[in-house]
Parts: structure tokens; C-alpha cells; sequence
């Protein structure tokens, strides 16, 4: 498994879990459920999971194990299950830690102009997973990503990918412009990434002024997305999105995940044929 390609051009690729990792029973029970359906994604399942939730709307909510513990937790998965692990890095000091035990590391959204940071990350060597600002315009990757090719060891062949989670309009919603799927992977020249929890997310609009979320829309516009050339999906999943420390409202039951997964590579194989 990781011999392939974890970004492939060619095969739909998921990158699924749970919002944060959480103690090894919780994460084993959702990584086995992804090694289930692995063989049946084209493109692989990546097990994602924050160490750390650096920018939640609230000072006191969870913001997850830390890098020590969280990172200890992606290892157990990763030996247990034999899927490639991704992880968020927020700070160019974690990126060289983070990829001794990470197979990806993923570039947050609101940090994706962060010079230091990409540069970090690009000096690993790993494949790195830049998600689009809100505010973004999808040209603007470009730049996100020549700054990981120029210090990467593989140069221009630096395995890479981006990821649309949708553009804030102002009235409380993410909103995907479905053109941006081929303006992005025309501009970064990588493989796009649909971000289909994120996208549905509601910043600002669930109790407290924490973020809710449309759990109910996942399905149709990652449809959509598919439809619009979207090459791979990022989807959190957990056993109870309701009473999980974070992103709840806009994560997929685990026990809908592998029927959703099935219809997803299903439209993929027609839209590719």
C-alpha cells in the first residue's frame, strides 16, 4: 500500500477519519472500518486525524492529544491497520517531527500562504496535502504549491495535492464553486481534493458561536464534485459525530461511511470512463 502513489492522477483516492484522534480505541474502530473499504477506492484510503485543533472558534474547547501523544496515536494506527496516516501541521517546527511517523501532511486552509510552513513541510519530502483558503481565489494555489516544489528533494516531481473546502460568502455558509476543481488542478498542477465535511460546515453558527454544520448535504455535492472533476475526497468520519470533541455537525456516520464511499467510486468510475 504505501509503494503506491498516495496522490494518483488517475484513481479516485480518499482521505477519511475522525476530526481529532482520540484515545486508540476510538481511532482503531475507525481506521479498521476505512481498511474494510481500501480495497475497494481505487486510489487507496489515507486515515486522517489532527493532533491538534489550532484554530477553534472557542479559547476552551478540545483541541485535541498534542504532538507528542497525537502522533503516538497515528503511529498505533498505521502499525495496526497498514493504512498511510495524515496529519494538520500549523507550525514549520512540527512539520520534520510530524514526518518521521506520517505518511502526509496536510497544510490547513487558514494557513495556506504561510511561507515558513509550506517550506517546512516541503523539505520532509512527504507528500503534502495544501488545503485552499476560504478567502482564496483558486489561482492563488499556485503559489501554495511552488513554494513546496522549490524546497522539496523530488523538485517539480514533488508529490503533491490540493484541496477545495469551499469560499466564504459572508452570510454564515461555505459555498463550493464547482469551476474551481478545474481551475485549481489547472493551476497547481496536482491532483484537487474535494473537502466534503469542511464544505458544509456553518463557521460561527452552532451553540456557543462554534461552528454547525449540514451533515444532510455531504452526499449531492460530493456528488457534485465528483461530476466536476474532483480527483480525491477528504471526508471526516465518526461512530458518533454528535458527541465528538469537534467538527460533529458536519462529520458522516461510520455506520453510513462505506455505502457512501461504494456510490461515491461508483459515479467516479461513469464520470472517468
Amino acid at each position: 500500500m504505501h509503494d503506491a502513489p498516495l496522490f494518483p492522477h488517475d484513481r479516485l483516492f480518499l482521505i477519511a477519519g475522525p476530526c481529532q484522534a482520540e484515545d486508540d480505541a476510538l481511532n482503531l474502530r475507525v481506521a479498521e472500518a476505512l481498511a474494510r473499504v481500501a480495497d475497494r477506492v481505487p486510489g487507496g484510503v489515507i486515515y486522517k486525524a489532527s493532533f491538534d485543533k489550532a484554530n477553534r472558534s472557542n479559547p476552551g474547547a478540545t483541541r485535541g492529544l498534542g504532538l507528542e501523544r497525537g502522533l503516538e496515536a497515528l503511529a498505533t494506527v498505521k502499525r495496526e491497520t497498514g493504512l498511510p496516516v495524515l496529519t494538520d501541521v500549523h507550525l514549520p517546527e512540527q512539520c520534520a517531527m510530524a514526518a518521521e511517523v506520517c505518511d502526509v501532511l496536510q497544510i490547513p486552509a487558514f494557513l495556506c500562504r504561510q511561507t515558513d510552513l509550506l517550506e517546512a513541510a516541503g523539505r520532509t519530502g512527504k507528500p503534502i496535502n495544501i488545503k485552499k483558503g476560504q478567502w482564496l481565489q483558486p489561482e492563488g494555489m499556485k503559489g501554495a504549491t511552488e513554494k513546496v516544489r522549490r524546497v522539496s528533494p523530488a523538485g517539480d516531481a514533488a508529490p503533491l495535492a490540493v484541496t477545495e473546502r469551499g469560499t466564504f460568502f459572508g452570510y454564515g455558509d461555505l459555498v463550493v464553486d464547482m469551476r474551481n476543481f478545474a481551475r485549481m488542478k489547472a493551476a497547481a498542477q496536482a491532483p484537487v481534493v474535494y473537502d466534503a465535511t469542511h464544505s458544509v460546515q456553518q463557521p460561527g453558527r452552532g451553540d456557543a458561536g462554534a461552528s454547525g454544520g449540514l451533515r444532510e448535504f455531504i452526499p449531492p455535492l460530493m456528488f457534485a464534485a465528483l461530476s466536476a472533476g474532483a480527483q480525491g475526497l477528504f471526508v471526516e468520519t465518526h461512530p458518533d459525530p454528535d458527541h465528538a470533541p469537534s467538527d460533529g455537525p458536519n462529520m458522516v456516520f461510520l455506520d453510513h461511511f462505506p455505502d457512501l464511499i461504494d456510490r461515491a467510486v461508483e459515479l467516479w468510475a461513469l464520470v472517468n470512463r
